[in-house]
């Protein structure tokens, strides 16, 4: 529906020779109806998140190892423990669905794939990488050159 400006609707009805009392009824009128709107499309605050990588490590060995994984995001006062949790969660939810019938979704790399964002945020966890990606080992340290004396 198009949205016309309050000012410029009391202008035209001025304009066709509209008795002043049926303007400000219709105005009033389309303020309540306006007030009703607003209340009605209140959302509710948006959720914190947190970023949480979920490794392909079938061996459950880390080193030495190259791992893929898929990066999701969950509220920020849950534990990264429970995204897991979750995407099998929605996953199941998927697979109950007409389309989920058809096609199952059997490993959690198909998941993030091809499980709607809508039952994903019923859930509670939004992904941010629809297809694995590579995930890097790192020791977490900085290399520094020692410091060498004047004149070596």
């Amino acid at each position: 529906m198009a949205k016309v400006d309050i000012d410029l609707l009391k202008l035209i009805l001025q304009r066709n020779a509209v008795e002043v009392r049926k303007i400000a009824q219709i105005l009033d009128d389309i303020n309540k109806e306006q007030e009703i709107a607003d209340e009605e499309t209140d959302k509710e605050p948006p959720v914190k998140k947190q970023f949480v990588t979920i490794l392909s490590d079938p061996e459950g060995e880390l080193e030495g190892k190259e791992f893929t994984g898929w990066v999701v995001q969950i509220p920020e006062d849950e534990s990264p423990y429970t995204a897991t949790e979750r995407l099998i969660r929605a996953a199941y939810e998927y697979n109950t669905s007409k389309k989920g019938r058809r096609m199952p979704v059997q490993e959690l790399g198909e998941a993030c794939e091809y499980v709607p964002a809508k039952i994903l945020k019923e859930q509670k966890i939004w992904v941010k990488t629809k297809e694995a990606i590579f995930i890097h080992r790192t020791d977490n340290k900085i290399p520094f050159e020692k410091k060498l004396r004047r004149g070596e």
